[in-house]
């Protein structure tokens, strides 16, 4: 009955879901999660409501504490602690969604997908799309058990600033940034108070708005590839996403999961790390 309707896409549907709800094999996960200077609470709007045995995924605190970047991926110790706690661990089927349709929940997806758990996907259109379908929200939150979670740690789908420096320097792979244009152009501030706007040398420009229609669903694989190509990205190439602070490079990553690519890796410190660290080049519209 769990099975999914389609394992070759990352991503299930409100009705898909709403008729395995409850099934012994799957767990709902929350991982909404808000940009910097937003006014909405995440974990409370959770306890206000949310989809009936979700749990909260809080990637903010399910991070890396040593360092100042925000949400950086955890060592593999701490993410297996927090997902046992959660109840999250082997033999489930992980089903992730947020409140704003398609954001954070490609976060936590490809979190999973680098600690080694392939048996995830996104709900797509997220907590409004279940509203939106008619179905309820309760605001107690389950009674989690403890499940042992394996890792299986995927070094292939992270990159950190080394590695960037290197396929830059070299041009092995297509480095494509999510952040909206003026913000990758240089011409719009960066959500960081003090952190500068631009890009990477050799950067291509995908905001990942781009990929979602208007009921923030993600775009279908025609749509999908015909926006990669007109950005001038060869989807069969290397490719490494990035974008503010590595939350929806996931999308990114997300949307060529559904174009069959899987093996998309992700730059975790992302711009947040880039262009707050100096020395790194940054290139902006007036300086091409």
């Amino acid at each position: 009955m769990s099975d999914w309707t389609n394992p070759d896409d990352p991503m299930v549907t409100v009705a898909w879901l709403a008729s395995r709800l409850g099934a012994p094999d799957i767990r709902v996960i929350d991982a909404s999660a808000f940009m910097p200077g937003s006014e909405r609470d995440a974990r409370r709007e959770y306890e206000t409501g949310h989809i009936p045995c979700a749990v909260f995924f809080d990637i903010n605190e399910i991070s890396d504490a040593d360092t100042d970047l925000p949400h950086m991926m955890p060592s593999a110790e701490k993410f297996a602690s927090r997902a046992r706690a959660l109840g999250l661990g082997d033999g489930l089927r992980l089903v992730v969604y947020d409140s704003l349709g398609l954001f954070s929940a490609a976060r936590v997806w490809w979190m999973f997908r680098h600690m080694g758990h392939d048996d995830v996907v996104v709900l797509d259109g997220g907590l409004p799309a279940w509203t939106g379908a008619g179905h309820a929200l309760e605001d107690m939150p389950p009674i989690a058990k403890d499940r042992h979670f394996t890792v299986r740690r995927r070094a292939d789908l992270i990159r950190d600033m080394d590695q960037i420096r290197e396929k830059i320097d070299i041009g092995k792979a297509q480095i494509v940034d999510a952040r909206a244009a003026g913000r990758f152009a240089g011409s719009a501030p960066e959500p960081r108070i003090g952190l500068p706007s631009g890009h990477m040398r050799g950067a291509y420009n995908v905001p990942f708005t781009d990929l979602l229609n208007d009921d923030k669903t993600l775009k279908d694989a025609k749509a999908l590839g015909d926006i990669f190509r007109q950005a001038g990205i060869d989807v069969s190439a290397r490719i490494v996403t990035t974008c503010g602070s590595g939350v929806t490079a996931c999308i990114i990553a997300l949307a060529l999961a559904r174009l069959g690519r899987w093996d998309v890796p992700v730059y975790d410190g992302a711009w947040a790390q880039w262009a707050g660290t100096p020395g790194n080049e940054i290139i902006t519209e007036t300086t091409q």
